[in-house]
């Protein structure tokens, strides 16, 4: 079974699993003498073979049963086999293979890992005898001379030529990229002068500080001749793959396992990397520990950018496969964090894993981040994302930014934000849960975010890892209390749950239009709007809708803006979502209180729940209006959604009709801390003080509220948009801030 492991395609290994293993049986089809650990020595060998099909339910049946027992005795057999219609010998003839299979399995698993550390030792003995051999300066990446003082003269030229080798090697590999094989004569040419040169590339100027310069010896075994590392498997290279293309692939494998084991060393437990602020609420990161201890992996921090760094612990009820399957599929991560990722897509698969797992998974990805707020622009980040698992029950994911001077037409749109390593470890623990522990470092522009949500930014809970992990938990909670038969808390849903189902879809999508509302991401097509009379703050924009069902078709405007309030978040949420109050600031309810008529909790916390609401005291104009609402909070805020729906539609939704075909035009509120523990707001609040309010509360309780509306401006696509409509939806933001204020 090991050769057969070893030398036949994975692919056949199904076939061979169904002939030899589990279909093969009978008292007629093996050896007496030929396997198995238990066989009787009376049993005698037939002088012909037949082999015997099992069906499929006696395949589930064994396995089944070996899963609990994999060594049956006489008894057990005997009872399987007058179960399944088989003989005995065929019975224990299949529990011999099966135990066969496992052990070659095994012992090929176990060949595997002892491969790879034995791997993971050679790399490491190399890489020190290179840097005894070779030692580098970090500054200038010239050759360090040790007892040999350098003037600051010579080691400005130093650097100055560090600076033209690196620049002359990122115009070579986009030339090769650009012209081809139209290029391989200068490849010896600049490949010598960068070898022959006294003053090599210093490796954190190349863009890959864990890659070696262009023509020197690659550390890990790699192959250039076809450019595949023996340490894990690569996926299949095109016919047209050129060689630069296979030894990117290798370069890119090697950044991810140094990112990996970065990871590593910030989740430590007790490590000096992170120390605790002089309120010992927060950890934040050893900066001049970290310089010691890792080398940079994407290169020196622009001038204008900050770092963020994070880390956070907490139980999620999650195993840590589920957790990585989710991670590793674009899809199913966006819809783990919805609020937090616009948009995310494999641009490639560089490596498939290994053993069918997604150990050893490398793939090259896009994301959009975002925060809920018109003043802080999406961060487009192109990162590799690399899985392993370090032990039994122990994964790690992580996340690394590439060097954007690699790509040659878009480079500029990845120029705000770099993503250090980052990621979780997620270990499990017993019940299902999972211990997740998840580090958020990055550089990013400071200057393109607005003065209110720097201290949110600087604090981590707006990208950091405390609003990842607070969403992690929410979310994973909400599931499970979604599939679970008995929902805590006051049960007033009354519709079937084919009906409840269709309004969760309703509203997720409601949920996920508010937020392309809001944020301009590439995904959606809004056009902004630039226009004198508006406030500074407020951001408007228009969209046509013509064929999609889920919109009233027309032109459709979307205003959105955020003030600081000097009102603390939890008040705020309550007041916002409580329909007794809404008419004291929605001009929908018309003056009058509302009334809950449907909700579904979706967590145990009762304001998280999806529900819908009519007036108290419907009038004319009100008998075909309802309106759906989602709310919820963790430790990261808080967000409000409604949208108003016909009556019809929703006791269609409600019997389980296709929520796809209700038109929504959503509005809501995103509520977050302001991040300034202290005083009373960023920058003294820049004139958005709440009435009898002043500019040092001392308390930090102030809150940053977005908020949002969409609203139809005229039911033909083709129709121009006027000036007093884009006034009429500022009209109405400035209004409702107002009446918040006045309220609180």
């Amino acid at each position: 079974m090991s050769l057969i492991g070893e030398n036949l395609d994975p692919t056949m290994m199904g076939r061979i699993k169904e002939d030899e293993y589990e279909s093969r049986s009978g008292s007629d089809n093996l050896d007496a003498g030929g396997s198995g650990d238990d066989q009787d020595a009376d049993d005698k060998p037939p002088r012909k073979k037949k082999y015997h099909r099992h069906t499929p339910q006696q395949i589930q049946e064994l396995e089944a049963f070996f899963k609990e027992c994999p060594h049956p005795d006489d008894k057990q057999r005997l009872e399987l086999s007058r179960k399944l219609s088989l003989e005995t010998k065929q019975v224990k003839f299949w529990f011999q293979n099966r135990r066969t299979q496992m052990k070659a399995q095994i012992e090929r698993h176990e060949n595997i890992m002892l491969k790879q550390e034995n791997e993971k030792l050679r790399v490491e003995n190399m890489a020190i005898q290179s840097a005894a051999q070779h030692p580098v300066c970090n500054n200038c990446g010239g050759p360090a001379i040790i007892g040999v003082d350098v003037s600051y003269e010579e080691h400005q030229l130093r650097i100055e030529n560090a600076q033209l080798k690196e620049e002359l090697h990122r115009i070579y590999n986009l030339a090769q990229k650009l012209l081809g094989k139209s290029v391989s004569a200068m490849d010896s040419s600049i490949a010598s002068q960068l070898q022959n040169s006294s003053l090599d590339l210093a490796m954190e100027r190349n863009g890959l500080s864990c890659l070696s310069p262009l023509g020197s010896t690659l550390p890990m075994g790699l192959d250039l001749g076809n450019g595949v590392s023996n340490m894990l498997p690569l996926a299949p290279p095109n016919r047209s793959t050129t060689a630069t293309t296979s030894l990117e692939k290798s370069m890119l494998l090697e950044l991810a396992i140094t990112a990996v084991n970065e990871l590593f060393g910030l989740v430590e437990t007790d490590s000096p990397l992170w120390v605790k602020t002089l309120d010992g609420g927060k950890e934040v990161l050893n900066h001049e520990e970290y310089r010691k201890k890792f080398f940079p992996c994407i290169g020196s921090k622009p001038r204008s950018f900050v770092t963020e760094a994070t880390r956070e612990t907490g139980i999620v009820n999650i195993n840590s496969l589920a957790l990585v399957e989710t991670l590793m599929d674009a899809n199913r991560w966006m819809e783990m964090f919805p609020h937090l990722i616009a948009r995310s897509s494999i641009i490639e698969v560089i490596s498939s894993g290994m053993g069918g797992t997604k150990n050893g998974t490398l793939q090259l990805m896009h994301a959009e981040y975002q925060v809920l707020s018109p003043l802080v622009p999406v961060r487009q980040v192109k990162f590799l994302r690399f899985c392993e698992q370090r032990a039994e029950g122990v994964w790690a994911v992580v996340d690394v930014s590439i060097d954007s001077s690699r790509e040659s037409s878009n480079a500029q749109a990845f120029v705000n934000c770099r993503r250090l390593p980052s990621g979780c470890v997620v270990q499990d623990v017993p019940n299902g849960y999972s211990k997740v522990t998840w580090v958020e470092h990055s550089d990013y522009d400071e200057n393109v975010v607005h003065h209110l949500f720097r201290p949110l930014i600087s604090s981590g809970m707006g990208f950091g890892a405390p609003r990842w992990l607070a969403t992690l938990q929410r979310q994973c909670e909400c599931l499970a209390t979604l599939l679970s038969s008995t929902i805590p808390g006051e049960d007033r849903t009354a519709i079937p749950p084919n009906g409840r189902e269709s309004m969760l879809k309703l509203a997720q999508r409601m949920i996920d239009n508010f937020c392309a509302g809001i944020c301009t991401s590439a995904m959606h097509k809004w056009e902004e709007l630039s226009i004198g009379n508006l406030g500074p703050d407020v951001k408007v924009m228009t969209r046509k809708s013509v064929d999609d069902p889920g919109e009233p078709p027309g032109v459709v405007l979307s205003a959105t803006s955020s003030v600081w309030i000097h009102v603390p978040q939890q008040q705020l949420f309550d007041f916002l979502r409580d329909e007794r109050l809404r008419s004291k600031w929605d001009i929908l309810s018309n003056g009058g209180p509302m009334r809950e008529m449907v909700n579904i909790p979706k967590g145990r916390e009762r304001s998280n729940c999806v529900s819908l609401l009519c007036a108290s005291a419907m009038t004319p104009n009100q008998n075909n209006m309802l309106i759906l609402q989602e709310t919820w909070k963790d430790a990261s805020g808080s967000l409000i959604v409604y949208a108003p729906v016909d009556v019809a539609s929703m006791h269609a939704v409600m019997s389980g009709g296709d929520a796809a075909y209700v038109a929504l035009l959503p509005s809501g509120f995103s509520i977050v801390p302001d991040g300034c523990p202290g005083y009373g707001g960023p920058n003294g609040c820049n004139g958005t003080l709440a009435k009898g309010g002043s500019n040092g509360c001392g308390d930090g309780s102030g809150s940053l509220l977005s908020i949002g509306f969409q609203i139809l401006v005229n039911d033909l696509p083709t129709s121009k948009l006027t000036v007093e409509s884009v006034q009429t939806v500022s009209n109405l933001i400035s209004c409702t801030i107002q009446k918040i204020k006045d309220a609180l």
